[in-house]
């Protein structure tokens, strides 16, 4: 948790929204971070388990998480990642975007894409990272999967997305949100597959508005693919029910109801 949030001593992205403990292992915390109010979509979440063995990517994983940078600012990014000894990749093209990989020190893979306009989406800018180069939120998630076709059949015909562009391995479908709206599939054929551990990525949570859209989700997973997900289950600010896809990533699906201020004032959250 420390990794991500706290590059070499630099809060790079969102505030504590919540801190609380794992619902599944009691004996962990769960933090929250996010946004100023913690609004749907803006929520990166973390079980930090001090002596977890490294994970491994392989097939079945998320490959990166993406965020959000004005497209000036990956310049400033590459600067600051070399001056604090951040492991990263040099600047890259993806679908037209400037990309800039990184790590945190758990092994997390991470990236910044610049993107045109972004500038002018509120940003979250704290210690010395100043405001006009801040993150902006989630861009996209990469998952690393043997074949697109099933888990692109549960992204656009469950989840909303459309395919809207393909690139060497990587097939991409977006939602009309203007953040975190995009899943990029990697097509990895027989690569090994991958291994939970630190670094790695539990699993990615999609949006449904209230139980009914939840609901209606679990419906076309069992009718139209034969996939049954688990009971719904009540985590205090919202209402989430669990699957594997095709590809054996993680889904969750949460409902944006009731937020995270059903139990203290927006202006405390995380205080």
């Amino acid at each position: 948790m420390v990794g991500l949030l706290y590059l070499k001593g630099d809060r790079i992205f969102a505030r504590l929204v919540k801190k609380t403990v794992n619902f599944d292992d009691p004996g962990t915390y769960h933090f929250y971070y996010g946004d100023e109010v913690g609004q749907p979509g803006s929520i990166l979440t973390f079980f930090p388990w001090e002596h977890a063995a490294p994970g491994r990517l392989g097939v079945g994983e998320t490959q990166e998480t993406v965020f959000r940078v004005p497209e000036s600012a990956i310049g400033y990014w590459a600067h600051r990642f070399v001056e604090k000894g951040v492991t990263h990749d040099a600047p890259a093209r993806r679908f037209g975007e400037s990309v800039l990989s990184f790590r945190d020190p758990d092994g997390t893979r991470l990236a910044l894409v610049g993107v045109p306009g972004a500038e002018k989406e509120p940003a979250w800018s704290a210690g010395e990272i100043p405001a006009e180069v801040a993150i902006r939120g989630f861009h996209s998630v990469s998952l690393l999967v043997a074949d697109a076709a099933p888990t692109g059949a549960i992204l656009t015909d469950v989840l909303g997305f459309a395919e809207t562009a393909r690139e060497g391995s990587l097939v991409r479908f977006k939602t009309d949100a203007a953040i975190g709206g995009i899943v990029d599939l990697r097509v990895a054929g027989d690569f090994l597959r991958g291994r939970a551990g630190a670094g790695s990525v539990h699993h990615v949570a999609f949006r449904a508005t209230d139980d009914a859209a939840e609901a209606e989700m679990v419906k076309r997973l069992a009718e139209n693919h034969g996939i049954h997900t688990t009971e719904q289950k009540d985590r205090n600010y919202f209402r989430s029910v669990y699957f594997r896809e095709p590809g054996h990533v993680l889904f969750e699906i949460a409902t944006d109801i009731p937020g995270f201020a059903v139990d203290e004032p927006a202006a405390q959250l995380g205080k």
